[in-house]
């Protein structure tokens, strides 16, 4: 373990899930900034730069496809991890993804330690 703390955000508009999410990602001393919708999620956006963010694919007001895909045509957030966040795991999600950039798919239900040693690779990666 050990390395630095990465700020992470993540919009999940289940409680129950943006919980957990926390709590996975926090074990490796991450700060996490958890919203409950694309909205808010915009809005962190315009003031911050995350390491990394994991979206939920279904959310109210604006879904992770569409962060993500605004997130990709914004010069100081193009480089920054995306995770779309999916119950679904088919052809289409996944092609989605890969139209509006998405870094990387996590399918629910989640293995925290999966996760949690994907979203660090992908931060790292980027650092490099």
């Amino acid at each position: 373990m050990g390395g630095m703390a990465y700020t992470i955000l993540v919009a999940d508009d289940e409680p129950a899930i943006r919980t957990m999410l926390e709590v996975i990602l926090s074990a490796d001393g991450h700060d996490i900034v958890a919203v409950s919708d694309g909205k808010t999620a915009l809005d962190y956006l315009r003031e911050h730069t995350p390491d990394a963010m994991l979206l939920d694919v279904k959310m109210p007001h604006m879904d992770g496809f569409e962060i993500c895909s605004r997130v990709k045509r914004i010069k100081r957030l193009r480089d920054t991890p995306v995770l779309l966040l999916t119950g679904f795991d088919d052809d289409q999600t996944r092609d989605h993804a890969k139209l509006v950039g998405a870094d990387d798919i996590v399918y629910k239900p989640l293995s925290g330690k999966n996760l949690r040693g994907r979203v660090n690779q992908l931060i790292e990666a980027r650092r490099r």
